[in-house]
C-alpha cells in the first residue's frame, strides 16, 4: 500500500514539529510537504527551524531538507499533498480562512487549532468519544461546495485529562463536574529554557482555557441534528485551569455527582472496559488500553506517567467518595501527544479507514 502524502501547515511551530516526529515512520501517512510563514518559505526544513527543535527526539532525517512551502500559497501546496494538518499560528480568523481554502481545493484538514471548534457543521472530534460526529461532514461539504475537502478539530488539550473518564461514565449520568487542571508549559508551546519564570512558580491564569474546558465536553457529546452539532445541555461543568511547572502532561482533580451514583467497583469497571473505535479498528496510533487506572494512592504522575501506551492513553487515580459530591478523582493526559498532534494524528487515522481520506 503506498502511504498518503500529508502536508504540516505550520511545520514549524511546537505543534508542527511534534506532527513530524509522530509521523516518522508511520505505516500510513508519509511528509512530503512542510509550509510555514513566508519568512521561512524557500528555506530548507533544518535551516528553518534552526536551533528551535523542541522535541527530545532528533529531526527525522526525512524532513530535514525538505524546502518549507509558503502556507499562503495554497494552490500550490494542495496540489502536492492528499491532506494536511494544520498547526498554523495567526489569528483565529485568519485561520478560519487559510483552513477553509485548503478545504476547497478538495484537500482534507485535520487541525489542531481552535478556529473552528464552534463552527456547527465541523466536527471537533475525541476518535473513542464521538467519531459519529463525522455524519455532519456531508453537511459541511455541501456548505464549501467540495466532493472531498472538508475540516476536522481536535478538541482543547486540557479537557483530554477528565472528559474521556466522564464520557465511560454516561451511563450513570454526570450531573454535576468541578475540575482543576494543572497545565504543562508545553501546552503554552514553551520550554523551561524559554520561560524561565516558570521554575519554582504556579500561574493560576490561562487566557481563554476555562471556558473552553466548561463548553466543549458539551459539545463533544453534542447531537448531529438538521446538518449541525447541538451541545449536550449538561452536565454543568465549572473548571479552573493552572500553569505548573512540568514539561508535559496536563492533571486534572475532578468531582462528580450523578443522577444514578454508581458504585466504586462500577465506576472501575467502566473505565477498564471502556473502548472506542479506534480500539475496535486497531489504529496504528490507539492506545490498546484507552483509561488506565491506578490503585497507588501517588499516581498518576506526569513524569511517570505521560508516555505510557505511547502518550495516547488516558490516566486516572484517587477514586473515591467525597463529603459535597458523589465522588473525586485525578486525570492525567499527554497534552502534546494525546491531547494535540497524536490526538490529530488518529483523528486522521479514522477519517482514512472510514474513507473520508483517500489518495488523490
Amino acid at each position: 500500500m503506498s502511504k498518503l502524502r500529508v502536508g504540516i501547515l505550520g511545520a514549524t511551530g511546537m505543534v508542527g514539529q511534534r506532527f513530524i516526529s509522530l509521523l516518522e515512520n508511520h505505516p500510513w501517512f508519509e511528509v512530503t510537504t512542510v509550509a510555514a510563514s513566508p519568512r521561512s518559505a524557500g528555506k530548507t526544513y533544518e535551516e528553518a527551524v534552526g536551533d528551535r527543535w523542541k522535541m527530545t527526539t532528533p529531526m527525522p532525517e526525512a524532513v530535514k531538507k525538505l524546502i518549507v512551502a509558503n502556507v499562503n500559497e495554497v494552490e500550490k501546496v494542495a496540489s502536492q499533498v492528499d491532506f494536511v494538518f494544520s498547526a498554523v499560528d495567526m489569528t483565529k480568523d485568519e485561520i478560519k480562512a487559510i483552513e477553509e481554502a485548503y478545504a476547497k481545493t478538495e484537500t482534507p484538514v485535520v487541525s489542531n487549532n481552535s478556529a473552528h471548534r464552534w463552527t456547527p457543521d465541523v466536527p471537533m472530534v475525541v476518535p473513542e468519544l464521538n467519531p459519529q460526529h463525522l455524519d455532519v461532514l456531508e453537511s459541511q461539504k455541501k456548505r464549501l461546495g467540495t466532493q472531498k475537502g472538508f475540516i476536522v478539530v481536535k478538541p482543547n488539550c486540557s479537557i483530554q485529562s477528565y472528559t474521556p473518564m466522564l464520557h465511560a461514565l454516561k451511563e450513570f449520568e454526570p450531573t454535576v463536574v468541578v475540575a482543576t487542571t494543572y497545565q504543562a508549559i508545553s501546552g503554552a508551546g514553551k520550554t523551561f529554557a524559554e520561560w524561565p519564570e516558570m521554575v519554582d512558580n504556579v500561574i493560576p491564569y490561562i487566557g481563554g482555557e476555562e471556558e473552553k474546558s466548561e463548553q466543549e465536553p458539551l459539545r463533544i457529546w453534542g447531537k448531529v441534528e438538521d446538518g449541525v452539532i447541538k451541545k449536550a445541555e449538561g452536565p454543568v461543568i465549572t473548571c479552573q485551569c493552572i500553569r505548573v511547572p512540568v514539561s508535559d502532561g496536563h492533571t486534572a482533580a475532578v468531582f462528580v455527582s450523578f443522577k444514578n451514583k454508581p458504585s466504586k467497583e462500577q465506576i472501575l469497571k467502566a473505565w477498564k472496559e471502556f473502548k472506542g473505535l479506534p480500539q475496535e479498528l486497531k489504529l496504528p496510533s490507539a492506545p490498546e488500553q484507552f483509561i488506565t487506572y491506578f490503585e497507588e494512592d501517588n499516581r498518576p504522575q506526569a513524569k511517570l506517567d505521560r508516555d505510557k501506551e505511547k502518550g495516547m492513553g488516558v490516566f486516572a487515580g484517587r477514586l473515591r467518595e467525597d463529603t459535597v459530591y458523589d465522588y473525586k478523582f485525578v486525570g492525567l493526559s499527554h497534552n502534546t501527544k494525546r491531547g494535540a498532534a497524536g490526538g490529530a494524528v488518529l483523528i486522521a487515522e479514522l477519517l482514512k479507514a472510514q474513507g473520508y481520506i483517500t489518495a488523490k
